[in-house]
């Protein structure tokens, strides 16, 4: 099975996931990216952290970002 790995970009840089993680698709992967990043946004809005600009980078093995999962596209605001 494919390894994915969720970087977590942020105002301090990037921060590398270093072990990563099998799914079998990169569509599973992504929802996994969604679910974390609303778990992570809903702690650092609880603690008044800064998270406008936080994003996981899911990238392949070699590297390649397959995708970027915004924190702040994740709110649902009216």
């Amino acid at each position: 099975m494919p390894r994915y790995y969720f970087h977590i970009r942020d105002h301090n840089g990037l921060r590398e996931d270093l072990e990563g993680a099998e799914f079998a698709t990169v569509e599973q992967a992504h929802e996994e990216a969604v679910r974390s990043a609303r778990e992570l946004l809903g702690q650092r809005v609880a603690r008044g952290d800064i998270v406008d600009g936080d994003a996981f980078e899911l990238t392949s093995d070699d590297g390649t970002i397959l995708a970027t999962v915004k924190f702040r596209d994740l709110l649902r605001l009216e």
